[in-house]
C-alpha cells in the first residue's frame, strides 16, 4: 500500500510554488473521503495523499527544514496511512459556538469508541481510537480524534464484491448513521484495501 518517504517531500521553496494547486487537488480528493454523521461530526478518511499534504503543510507553516525535524513529522503522521487491512480517519466534533462546544464535549466522553463501520453480512467494526495519545480527560473529550477500523479479509472481499458499507456513531448523547455510504466515497475507500 502507498506510504510516504523522505524522498516524497518537497523542499519549502519547491512546495511554495505548487502549494495553491496542490491544496485544491487535495481538497477535491478529501471530498470523496469525507462523511458527515449528523450535524456535528465529520469523519475524514486519511490516505497517503491527505497525509502527505498534512506533512507538507506542517513543514511549510512551521518553517521546518532540519532533517531530524522533518523525520519527526514523517514518524508522527505516516502511521495515519491505512495499511491495506484497515481504514484510518480523523474525527472532527464541530460546534461553532465555544460555550456550546464546551458543554457538548463534556457530554460526549467516550464517543470516539462508539463510531462504527458495517459491511453488509458482517459484524460492525468499532473504531480503535487515539492510539497516539489520550485525547480526553474526566471532564471532556477532545474535538479531534484519530480512528482506526480494522477489517477482516472476508469483509474486504465482500466490499470488493459490492457489499453495502454503513457507518455511524452510537453514543448516549449523540447518534447518527448512514445506511449506505455514497458510491464515490466507497470507491475511494476501496483503494485503501488490499485486493483493489
Amino acid at each position: 500500500m502507498a506510504t510516504i518517504t523522505r524522498e516524497d517531500l518537497l523542499t519549502l521553496e519547491a512546495y511554495s510554488k505548487i502549494r495553491k494547486d496542490f491544496r485544491a487537488q487535495v481538497m477535491a480528493h478529501k471530498k470523496k473521503r469525507k462523511i458527515s454523521l449528523g450535524e456535528n461530526i465529520t469523519i475524514i478518511f486519511e490516505d497517503a495523499v491527505t497525509i502527505r499534504y498534512q506533512i507538507q503543510e506542517m513543514l511549510y507553516v512551521e518553517r521546518i527544514f532540519h532533517e531530524d525535524e522533518i523525520m519527526h513529522e514523517l514518524e508522527t503522521y505516516t502511521p495515519l496511512i491505512p495499511d491495506g487491512h484497515n481504514w484510518k480517519a480523523t474525527m472532527l466534533i464541530e460546534y461553532p459556538d465555544p460555550a456550546v462546544r464546551a458543554v457538548k464535549l463534556a457530554g460526549l466522553i467516550g464517543i470516539e469508541d462508539k463510531v462504527w463501520v458495517s459491511i453488509a453480512g458482517h459484524t460492525p467494526v468499532y473504531a480503535i481510537a487515539d492510539e497516539d495519545l489520550e485525547r480526553e480527560n474526566s471532564e471532556k473529550t477532545s474535538s479531534v480524534h484519530f480512528l482506526r477500523f480494522e477489517l477482516t479479509s472476508e469483509m474486504i472481499q465482500s466490499l470488493h464484491h459490492g457489499a453495502v458499507l454503513s457507518i455511524g456513531v452510537d453514543h448516549p448523547a449523540y447518534q447518527a448513521s448512514i445506511d449506505s455510504v455514497d458510491s464515490h466515497v466507497l470507491t475511494s475507500l476501496l483503494k485503501d484495501l488490499s485486493g483493489a
